[in-house]
């Protein structure tokens, strides 16, 4: 028999859990302490198998059903829903932990410290990084050259041509160990070499007397 929402707000906790089913494989399992958590029964080249829906009712009736309905549509397919939802979770959690930030200070910390380079050359590219800070919480495999090059001209428009020339390459560095590590697939501050302005070449006077 198929819920409603004055059923489901009736359904009291027993001493046991209990299930209430709502059809389509979907039902709800009401636990000793008074939750009720969303389930879908289904079955799979033959194997009889379970996905959690959430719990009511931070997920509601027609939110359970929503899923049910989706769920059923992968596996007219042929794929399991369980299995594309741990997938799912899977690349949201990485996609979290591989900002450009993160994935620059990792390329600092284990790639430069690793080569043995000056202390003052690693503290300048922990300074290019801050310059590059719109960059920072951005998924590295989801940058576009146009995000780049927006930060870039930033620091291009208080007159520092070589500061933004130099984030470019640090930019660049970057990638080159983001794509060597499988967080992305290209450079997308590559294509930006001629689009900097050049720094504006410094004359000195030259020595007429050797003294």
């Amino acid at each position: 028999m198929a819920f409603t929402n004055i059923a489901l707000n009736a359904l009291k906790p027993a001493k046991k859990s209990y299930k209430r089913s709502d059809g389509g494989g979907l039902y709800i399992e009401v636990m000793p302490n008074g939750s009720k958590l969303w389930r879908f029964k289904y079955r799979l080249h033959g194997v009889e198998k379970r996905q959690s829906m959430g719990k009511f009712p931070e997920v509601s009736l027609a939110d359970a059903r929503k899923r049910r309905d989706e769920a059923k549509a992968f596996i007219s397919t042929g794929r399991d829903p369980a299995i594309e939802r741990r997938q799912a979770k899977l690349v949201a959690a990485l996609s979290a932990e591989t900002t450009f930030g993160l994935v620059a200070r990792e390329f600092i910390e284990i790639k430069m410290a690793g080569e043995g380079l000056a202390q003052s050359t690693i503290e300048k590219a922990l300074w290019y990084l801050e310059q590059l800070g719109p960059l920072q919480p951005l998924p590295v495999g989801q940058i576009r050259p146009a995000d780049v090059l927006a930060v870039l001209k930033r620091i291009e428009a208080k007159g520092k041509y070589e500061t933004a020339r130099r984030c470019r390459s640090f930019v660049s560095r970057v990638y080159r160990y983001a794509v060597a590590t499988l967080r992305a697939e290209n450079d997308p501050a590559a294509v930006l070499r001629g689009a900097l302005r050049s720094p504006k070449p410094k004359h000195h006077a030259a020595f007429e007397k050797p003294e």
